[in-house]
């Protein structure tokens, strides 16, 4: 008897423990609230609606996640998503082609994750900076072109990409389940994931031991961007428009949700599983809100809310972690003499 509580002891200090566990625990306990309070959050309208907006930032939100494992950030991901609007419809309009608008954009993130990931390389400008200048020169651009207008699609068919169903689950929802599995995997099972934790986790060990630091950080950027124009095109396609005004502010909703996932803002440590539930714990919290009809105005003080405790709960980690080591080196230390 004694042995089986001990053993129950020991599972729920580990649950206790795990992180991914305990954000579970919030998304469960969030979920509950929301239900007793207004019903209608378990219906299934309002849980398709809620899972495609959710997709539509976690889209973003798996390229920034390797961005910052990589000990980088990338503050120009909303004006992003209105330059993949825009060149998207404009591509539309005067193709007829879904297709071709897609690859527009994609290839459009290429090169403004190149730009981004150049000036940080090569430039060798703190990525903070360099992103938070290219934020303003996207968004900038994109207003100087369409002149704050709005650019309206052509194409029915284009709104279905976002809009549209594969059987009963949104289309957005079922390509965010396919992008997630790609990015864990490429995180856990390949060469190039290891290089990004140890990257984040020491850049000057990784640059001494031989890894190709600035590729890296230049593929991260790429791929970063590629996803967050994918994003904003599903994002111009759900609008039936280009509006160049997308992604106003996404980009402190999707970090914040990040590193209450329990990615690391210094890089190195997290995991694309908690980085996800963040962001599910997020989208549900802005839907309760919206259920609940607090004025957007709350929303926003609750966002910056949430946005301090997550870096706050990352300040806590990294401490607990230095406590860790610090108490590995006394035992190892004990067991020399």
């Amino acid at each position: 008897m004694t042995v089986k509580t001990s053993n129950r002891q020991s599972l729920l200090r580990k649950f206790g423990q795990s992180e991914i566990s305990v954000l579970l625990v919030a998304l469960i306990v969030l979920s509950v609230v929301t239900y007793l309070l207004k019903p209608v959050f378990l219906s299934q309208r309002n849980i398709m609606n809620t899972l495609r907006q959710i997709s539509l930032s976690a889209i973003c939100g798996f390229g920034l996640t390797l961005i910052i494992l990589a000990g980088e950030i990338d503050l120009s991901v909303g004006s992003q998503q209105a330059v993949a609007g825009i060149v998207s419809v404009l591509v539309l309009n005067s193709t007829k082609s879904v297709l071709l608008a897609i690859l527009a954009a994609l290839l459009a993130g290429v090169v403004v994750g190149a730009i981004n990931g150049l000036i940080v390389t090569k430039l060798k400008i703190n990525s903070l900076i360099a992103t938070l200048g290219t934020m303003a020169i996207w968004r900038g651009a994109s207003m100087v072109y369409t002149q704050a207008v709005s650019i309206q699609s052509s194409v029915d068919a284009f709104q279905q990409l976002a809009t549209g169903f594969i059987g009963p689950i949104p289309n957005a929802v079922v390509m965010a389940v396919v992008i997630f599995a790609a990015i864990y995997f490429l995180l856990n099972y390949t060469t190039f994931g290891r290089y990004i934790y140890v990257i984040g986790g020491n850049q000057d060990a990784a640059r001494f031991a031989g890894l190709p630091v600035a590729r890296v950080k230049m593929a991260v950027y790429i791929i970063g961007s590629v996803l967050t124009m994918f994003a904003g095109v599903l994002l111009a396609s759900r609008m039936a428009s280009a509006q160049p005004t997308a992604g106003t502010g996404l980009e402190m909703i999707v970090i914040a949700s990040i590193i209450l996932g329990g990615v690391s803002l210094s890089g190195g440590i997290g995991s694309i599983v908690g980085a996800t539930i963040g962001m599910v714990i997020l989208g549900v919290l802005q839907n309760a809100l919206t259920l609940m009809d607090v004025s957007s105005f709350w929303q926003d003080i609750s966002r910056g809310v949430v946005i301090i405790l997550a870096v706050a709960l990352d300040v806590l980690r990294k401490e607990r972690v230095a406590k860790s080591l610090i108490s590995d080196q006394k035992l190892a230390r004990e067991e020399v003499k």
